[in-house]
Parts: structure tokens; C-alpha cells; sequence
């Protein structure tokens, strides 16, 4: 504390400019370093479970290389998770904010998710035609979307119905993401928001995962200015109230 104390403004600047490059390029390693591996598990097991090269022989090879498969999907998707928390919470991401169309990015957000809506039979309902812009980062608006339409997808029952709306508040946007699942404890909600302490709640009982998709949408958000908050939906299930400055004019 007194040696930091002992720095100037601009000598404090750039010793914290240098950490926060040593954190970029640490992450950016240890990415390489996890993904590199897991690509290769899931190229090849593609390829035996495809069979490209001729028949695998005993029909139980191409149901395990299924199965490495979808277990190398899996730790994929962890560990992306792990390291954008790491990312998020070591300042070691740069958000470009600008105008961003919600129509759009909701529109990739969809397509990105079609297996998983596909899968559990869910319907996804807009309120609205023409959804209002933001003030965002064109890829933390995604990803923040992302998560959270992911959450409501898995936690939501099978065949069930999601419902997006939007609406200008001033100088602000409200966006509501809202599943029919069977909702939570507002109890439980603190700790669903915070990264690996979710425990196990009702959401973590119900479905495989670890929980990141929520704490890493909240944090994006709020690097982007704006706020993400729970509540039990009305007539049951969970309502994500997104927060985000509107776009300038």
C-alpha cells in the first residue's frame, strides 16, 4: 500500500496498462492452449462418427465417438465460459460502444441458438416488429443475449414458450426476456448471479451446466453501462429486465 502510494498518477497509469496487457496475454495463452487440444477432439471424433473414411467396423466405435464428441462440445462451451468470466473480471476485454440494432443482433443470437430451441421444441415470441437500438459493444450485445436466451431455452419446459419484448424508456432500453419454467426462489437469485456460487439451486438441479451463463450476461452488461436484474415472472416462470442505454442520436 505505501509503495503504491508513492506513485504518481501517470507512473500508477502505466504500471496498471502493463497488468492489464500481462492479463490479456495470459488469457489469450491459456485459450490457445485449451482450445487447441479440444478442436482436434472434436474434429476427429466428427470424422469417425461421419465414418468419412470407411466403416468404423463394431457399431458401438461410432456411438462412443459420438459420445467424445458431444463431451468435447461440452467442455468447449465450459471452458469458453470459465475464461470470459477471467476476461470480464480482469478488465482484459475492450467494449467498441456504439449504435446497435436489437433486430439484428437478436436475429444472430436466434440462429446461434436454432439446435438448442430445436431440441427442446420452444417457441420464441417477439412483442414487437421493429425492436428499438442500444448503446452496446456489437459482440458483448450478443453475448450478453446469448447466455441469457440460453437460459431461458434450457430452464424453460419442453415446448414452451419464451416471449421478448423491448420498449424505449427515456434515455434508456428495456428488454424483457421471459420463460414458463417453474422459476426460482427469489431467495436463490443473488447467488444465480454470481459467478461459481450458484450451488446447487433449482435451475442447476433441472439441467446440465455450471451455471456461467447468467453471471457472465450480468457482467457484460453491466461493462456496457447497463444492469440485469432476475424476478419471478408473473404467472410463473423467471424474467431476466435488461437495462441498456439507448443509442445516440
Amino acid at each position: 500500500m505505501a509503495q503504491d502510494a508513492t506513485l504518481t498518477r501517470p507512473a500508477r497509469a502505466r504500471r496498471d496498462a502493463t497488468l492489464d496487457e500481462q492479463k490479456r496475454s495470459f488469457l489469450r495463452m491459456v485459450s490457445h492452449e485449451l482450445r487447441t487440444p479440444l478442436n482436434s477432439i472434436l474434429g476427429f471424433s466428427e470424422i469417425l462418427t461421419s465414418e468419412l473414411y470407411g466403416p468404423l467396423g463394431a457399431s458401438q466405435y461410432k456411438e462412443y465417438a459420438g459420445i467424445i464428441h458431444d463431451s468435447g462440445q461440452k467442455l468447449l462451451k465450459l471452458v469458453n465460459q470459465v475464461l470470459e468470466i477471467a476476461r470480464l473480471e480482469g478488465r482484459a476485454l475492450e467494449f467498441d460502444l456504439a449504435s446497435e440494432p436489437l433486430d439484428a443482433a437478436l436475429e444472430d443470437v436466434l440462429r446461434g441458438l436454432a439446435g438448442e430451441i430445436a431440441a427442446r421444441g420452444t417457441r420464441i415470441q417477439v412483442a414487437a416488429e421493429a425492436l428499438p437500438s442500444v448503446h452496446a459493444d456489437y459482440r458483448g450485445l450478443r453475448t450478453m443475449l446469448t447466455q441469457i436466451l440460453a437460459n431461458a431455452v434450457a430452464y424453460g419446459p419442453e415446448g414452451g414458450m419464451v416471449d421478448i419484448s423491448a420498449r424505449r424508456d427515456g434515455g434508456h432500453v428495456e428488454i424483457i426476456v421471459r420463460d414458463r419454467g417453474q422459476g426460482v426462489d427469489p431467495r436463490e437469485i443473488p447467488r444465480l448471479m454470481a459467478p461459481f456460487q450458484q450451488g446447487d439451486t433449482a435451475l442447476t438441479r433441472s439441467s446440465e451446466g455450471a451455471g456461467l451463463g447468467l453471471p457472465i450476461a450480468d457482467m457484460t452488461c453491466r461493462a456496457m453501462g447497463g444492469r440485469l436484474r432476475l424476478a419471478p415472472a408473473e404467472g410463473g416462470g423467471l424474467e431476466a429486465q435488461i437495462r441498456l442505454p439507448a443509442a445516440l442520436p
